[in-house]
């Protein structure tokens, strides 16, 4: 049986959304059986309140760049066995 779009009520803001076809394929290759119960406004603010908030600052730390020597902070924990970058060294080791 091909699949369809399906329209399904949002179970937080009660508003209707469509469960696409990509959708479904998606949920299918991931092996969920049950449809999505909110929309997708509602899943990424559902999902944003779970992680502390989108937009949330970061928490820095700060540390030396082992190749050019400048202090910088970085958005985790050095641990001190593996060398730090700033962000300028950092791109240019990508390229």
């Amino acid at each position: 049986m091909a699949l369809q779009d399906k329209p399904l009520i949002c179970a937080e803001c009660g508003n209707q959304f469509l469960f696409t076809v990509g959708e479904q394929e998606f949920f299918a290759s991931r092996g969920y059986t049950n449809e999505p119960r909110r929309c997708q406004d509602c899943r990424n603010s559902r999902r944003d309140q779970q992680r502390g908030g989108f937009g949330a600052p970061r928490e820095m730390h700060p540390a030396v760049c082992a190749q050019c020597g400048v202090d910088t902070t970085v958005p985790f924990r050095p641990r001190g066995d593996r060398p730090v970058y700033c962000s300028d060294c950092f791109n240019s080791m990508r390229r």
